[in-house]
């Protein structure tokens, strides 16, 4: 059970990266600090969408307001969902692993 829990943190600790990865480059991108235009960087940004929609999009749909004004805050409700997964997780594996209550 606890390498479940172990695999779980790190597919938790992976989707963190990315988000912060895809979040670093969009602001790059919004200064023009690097530009599209790049094959390399288009490519990067269109894999990183692709990975990262299909999580924003339920936040979108259900807080139609996080994505208004230019500023859209379902990657922030997203990291925070996978925070809070990776705290209930470490707690469950630690009440495994001595016993202890949650």
């Amino acid at each position: 059970m606890l390498t479940i829990i172990d695999i779980l943190q790190v597919l938790i600790q992976i989707a963190r990266w990315i988000i912060l990865i895809q979040f670093i480059l969009s602001i790059l991108i919004s200064f023009n600090v690097i530009n599209t235009y790049n094959d390399f960087v288009r490519s990067l940004v269109t894999g990183l969408d692709r990975l990262t929609e299909p999580l924003y999009r339920p936040i979108r749909r259900a807080f139609p307001w996080t994505a208004q004004g230019g500023i859209d805050f379902a990657p922030l409700a997203i990291l925070v969902l996978l925070i809070i997964a990776d705290i209930v997780l470490s707690r469950l594996a630690a009440s495994i692993a001595y016993g202890a209550p949650l």
